[in-house]
């Protein structure tokens, strides 16, 4: 930003305001890279003065409730009770807006934001700020995670003229929903360096009063601008781009932004990106005879073990924490999402497919385990995330990563007891200790708490090899796998003492299906069928608590009511592209770990309503929300970014690649070559930002494998199969059973099933390509000669 000094602190980007009005923002995760453009969004504003500072550590307590006390999501009601009269995203709020002649304030968070938590502390909870709030604005609450259509739609403006992006998001709206000043996190007074919520509010309303012409003119120029830019058709081009080239371009994209020690793809803050690791492993298989190929898998697989190691694993507990802010993987943001654990088990397991190494698959297990334990609505359903804060002792007021952290004192109370054999005085807390880096100090640095909230705590970060801390003790290494093992379970029953995060207990369908993909895949490739059966609990949460049969939508939300039901929203708020990518890509993986068809005919439907939705017939690609729900919004998307979360048209195209293979339908073929031609400019610009992508472009331009396995689904010959196909990894391919029934689903899918036939009355495997099919194979050791060809 010109005219503005910045610097980052714990993720937190502050600017100092050039001549006008500048945003502080928080700082972006990793889908907010390469989407900022120069674009001119707001007038000159006067300067403002500070005023007094309001304390606003300590609110007063405010009895009566706003109207978010009626909404659902756990994150508007954290603002039920603020003194600002918030409406929740809707024809009340835009009508209030337009009678009066106001601009609206839109916040945009969710309830395991950190700086939410911040902003609704300091401002929100603040009566003066209240005041400005009601009677000059319109203010409008939304959780992101419940309308990503909003946040996307507002994150581009926000981006696009402030060179950044982030939770909070605000923005000011004309009453007819356009934007014309944005930001992310703003604190409540102006600082030497940093412009206030406050401050900001009163230039707003001058401007709006004294110069809304041009406020208006500008916002309509900013809207038109975007929608130019954002703007994803097939134009003039019939074919996609070369998969060689973009595979290529890609690889070397990551290749020079690649942490040669520490692993991943930045300095800090550092974020997991399992797209990232997926593109490389599915370069490595197509490269593997190359220096380059063999670079991919080393360039992943030392990223998945720098991260397990690290602290963002949450070794006492398992799963992991949101991101880095370190390049070491050391001190996390804690907070813990479910679409990082769906997709890092997968990651992991594929890890151990290519490595056979058993590190790899301890973790992904760990991870579905915490998922399991922390993370499972009784009924099946998975919830979204816990928060980064909590108290350290209850009564407190909350801190990040309270729970997680812990002193040199406390694991020498609890693990007091000597170890037997050592080379010198030694107990099962100082041995954990040395492992993990601890120290009386704590290993958290100043620069990474701004606060002082952890001084003299410690995030347990591995810091030996299992050998040399044996080595360095005179131990055995099986002995020193059990002491620690031991101490980090004794640890792990001392906190649950502590005062839990809080728990976001809504339930995305979204988030739900690719955990579903989660504990399919690992329990395939692992041959657990406990972890599969996990996954079918999932799938049919979705389709009792989150499907209309009579429209055959999907919900995007429901909520953990009392007593472990299941609540709804009134009126429903219906899915979005994502949630119909992301679960039929759970359904395709659940009906390759079950070999339940009743899974894959329901995808086919699924994926018959979203094609009817969502599917730009003209320009090709899928818009991410349906044109009446986003009725009002100045723009209506593509996703055109893998980032936490892989973009749902990158998945719907791996997806339409699959269903062809489970069906033939050529229609689905016709509209994934249509699909990667609408996105050939975006992979040809940036091919980085677009990893899933250009691996289904790779995927289309190759051959998918059918894999038939013709048996009885019970029989051990016909499992021993199977498990020889899940234990390889084959991005590539769609697996089927063929039981010999001429009138079940794939059968009438597939005619030329019923032409292969077992051999001698054996489990048979077939692997058709390009319509020819092998060889039958009986032995599992031949079908693994065959595939790793």
């Amino acid at each position: 930003m010109q005219g503005a000094r910045a610097w980052r602190c714990r993720g937190l980007l502050l600017t100092r305001a050039a001549p006008g009005l500048a945003a502080s923002r928080r700082g972006s995760s990793s889908r907010d890279k390469d989407r900022s453009v120069t674009v001119s969004s707001s007038v000159p504003m006067p300067a403002g003065g500070k005023g007094s500072r309001t304390n606003c550590s300590q609110p007063t307590p405010q009895k009566v409730p706003n109207r978010l006390i009626s909404e659902k999501s756990p994150h508007l009601l954290q603002h039920a009770y603020n003194p600002v009269d918030w409406y929740p995203w809707g024809q009340e709020a835009f009508d209030k807006a337009r009678k009066e002649d106001k601009p609206i304030f839109l916040s945009v968070g969710y309830s395991t934001c950190h700086w939410c938590h911040m902003m609704e502390e300091e401002s929100f909870q603040n009566e003066e700020i209240g005041r400005l709030l009601n009677e000059d604005f319109v203010s409008v609450k939304v959780d992101r995670e419940e309308r990503p259509d909003v946040d996307k739609v507002y994150m581009t403006f926000v981006q696009a003229t402030s060179s950044g992006g982030g939770w909070p998001m605000s923005v000011w709206l004309t009453p007819n929903l356009q934007p014309f000043v944005g930001g992310t996190y703003f604190p409540p007074e102006d600082g030497l360096t940093r412009v206030g919520f406050r401050t900001v509010l009163m230039r707003i309303r001058e401007q709006w009063k004294q110069n809304k012409s041009t406020l208006l003119e500008n916002s309509q120029r900013v809207t038109a601008a975007l929608l130019a830019r954002s703007e994803i058709s097939m134009g003039d081009r019939q074919l996609p781009p070369s998969a060689a080239t973009m595979n290529s371009r890609c690889f070397q994209q990551l290749d020079e932004g690649y942490d040669e020690e520490y692993g991943g793809f930045a300095e800090a803050p550092k974020f997991p990106t399992p797209v990232i690791l997926s593109f490389l492993f599915s370069y490595w298989l197509s490269h593997r005879l190359t220096q380059d190929g063999s670079r991919a898998q080393q360039m992943a697989l030392h990223t998945l073990k720098m991260m397990a190691n690290g602290g963002i694993r949450d070794h006492v507990g398992q799963g992991f924490h949101r991101y880095s802010t370190d390049r070491q993987w050391h001190v996390p943001h804690f907070e813990k999402m479910l679409y990082d654990q769906a997709q890092l088990t997968v990651a992991y397991s594929q890890a151990f497919q290519i490595s056979g190494d058993e590190f790899y698959s301890e973790v992904a297990k760990g991870i579905l385990q915490y998922v399991a334990r922390n993370l499972s609505h009784r009924s099946g359903g998975f919830y979204s995330a816990e928060d980064a804060d909590s108290p350290p002792e209850r009564g407190m007021r909350p801190k990040e990563g309270a729970f997680y952290v812990w002193t040199v004192k406390e694991v020498q109370q609890l693990l007091p007891e000597p170890v037997l054999g050592a080379t010198e005085p030694l107990t099962s807390g100082q041995l954990l200790m040395k492992h993990y880096g601890l120290t009386e100090a704590g290993s958290i640095s100043p620069s990474q708490d701004p606060k002082g909230e952890l001084q003299g705590q410690n995030v347990l970060t591995v810091r030996y090899s299992l050998e040399l801390t044996a080595a360095r003790f005179g131990l055995e290494v099986e002995a020193v796998r059990t002491l620690l093992n031991s101490g980090l379970e004794k640890l792990f029953q001392a906190r649950k003492h502590r005062p839990k995060p809080h728990l976001d207990s809504k339930m995305l369908a979204a988030w739900n299906g690719l955990m579903v993909s989660g504990f399919a895949v690992t329990g395939a490739v692992l041959g657990q069928e406990r972890l599969i059966n996990y996954a079918i609990s999932g799938a049919k949460f979705l389709k009792r608590h989150m499907f209309d049969v009579a429209s055959g939508r999907l919900m995007r939300t429901c909520y953990a009511g009392s007593g472990g039901t299941v609540e709804h929203s009134n009126p429903p708020c219906w899915g979005f592209l994502e949630d119909y990518a992301f679960v039929v890509r759970g359904l395709l993986d659940l009906y390759e770990a079950s070999q339940e068809s009743a899974w894959l005919e329901w995808a086919l439907r699924l994926q018959d309503t979203q094609d009817r939705l969502f599917w730009d017939s003209r320009g090709g690609g899928y818009f991410c929300s349906e044109a009446e729900l986003g009725a009002g919004l100045p723009l209506r998307l593509k996703d055109d970014q893998d980032g936490a979360e892989p973009s749902a048209n990158s998945m719907s195209a791996h997806n339409l690649l699959r269903l062809h293979g489970f069906t033939g339908h050529k229609d689905w073929m016709d509209k994934c070559v249509f699909l990667l031609t609408a996105f050939s400019e975006r992979m040809r610009r940036v091919p980085v930002a677009l990893p899933e992508m250009v691996r289904a472009l790779s995927a289309h331009q190759q051959t998918l494998k059918q894999i038939v396995i013709c048996g009885d689904p019970q029989a051990k010959d016909t499992k021993a199969l199977l498990q020889c196909v899940h234990s390889i990894y084959i991005p590539n391919k769609v697996l089927i059973l063929a039981d010999g029934d001429p009138s079940s689903f794939l059968s009438r899918q597939l005619p030329f099933l019923s032409t292969l036939r077992r051999l001698e009355d054996q489990a048979t495997a077939y692997v058709c390509e390009n319509q020819a099919c092998s060889m039958p194979i009986t032995e599992p050791c031949e079908l693994r000669k065959l595939l790793r060809q």
